[in-house]
């Protein structure tokens, strides 16, 4: 296993254990599909549940750094430039519906700066994590975006309502987070969403940059409506062309 800080190794063992009740919620979930009952305030209470662990595990080991979370919001504690960003299900609609493509994001921003990310696809077992000048890994293996240079050639995600159908070839997976890790490790050539949060993307950025790929004015200090253009550094610019009416 590659060397990790032990910021990183705190944040793989929360989601980890973390994990284990969203797989059985999961296969809960798919049960209550199949007999037709409403499983909204299930997986609300999934939410709650996966964060829960997280901020007590993640507060156990550091417990004067800061949240940002999905369903908590902001909690500053006596660290206010160590902040924890978390996602307890990122693909909650297809928790909902019984697809398997969701994953856990946390991040940890230092100084207004992602220095580590992870996301956990638990279903599949694939584990995304980066850290800051110590590039992208999917379990312990380097990971890199792809070097595409013809955007014919390429695959994009995109999410989110759009003005126009783009002309480019395109994927809608459901999950922000699983979108910037594909980036990351070369399945999609590049990304682009409208009006996310921080908390959907914060792990995928320093993922997506230590893999070797750019995103396009990023602003940190923002929380919520942030567009989001990521790809390749050989089709970065062409890309942002491309997507400009969307």
């Amino acid at each position: 296993m590659n060397s990790i800080s032990s910021n990183l190794n705190i944040m793989i063992k929360a989601s980890e254990k973390a994990s284990k009740i969203l797989i059985r919620d999961f296969g809960e979930i798919e049960k209550l599909q199949v007999s037709k009952k409403s499983p909204s305030d299930f997986v609300t209470n999934s939410d709650l549940k996966v964060e829960k662990i997280l901020i007590e595990e993640l507060e156990k080991a550091r417990p004067n750094f800061s949240f940002i979370s999905e369903e908590k919001g902001i909690k500053k504690n006596k660290d206010s430039n160590n902040t924890w960003i978390i996602d307890p299900i990122d693909g909650t609609i297809n928790f909902l519906h019984g697809i398997p493509h969701f994953a856990i994001s946390i991040a940890l921003k230092s100084d207004n700066e992602i220095v580590s990310g992870l996301i956990y696809d638990p279903i599949k077992d694939e584990m995304f994590y980066a850290e800051k000048n110590n590039g992208a890994f999917l379990n312990n293996q380097r990971i890199r975006v792809s070097n595409k240079n013809n955007l014919d050639d390429c695959l994009f995600a995109v999410g989110g309502k759009m003005m126009n159908e783009p002309d480019f070839t395109n994927r809608k997976s459901g999950s922000a987070a699983l979108d910037l890790a594909y980036v990351a490790a070369g399945r999609y050539d590049g990304y682009f969403q409208k009006n996310l949060n921080l908390w959907d993307i914060a792990a995928g950025i320093v993922l997506v940059q230590e893999a070797g790929g750019i995103f396009k004015d990023l602003n940190l200090d923002n929380i919520k409506n942030i567009n989001v253009i990521t790809s390749n550094p050989n089709i970065n610019v062409k890309f942002h062309e491309k997507i400009m009416n969307f």
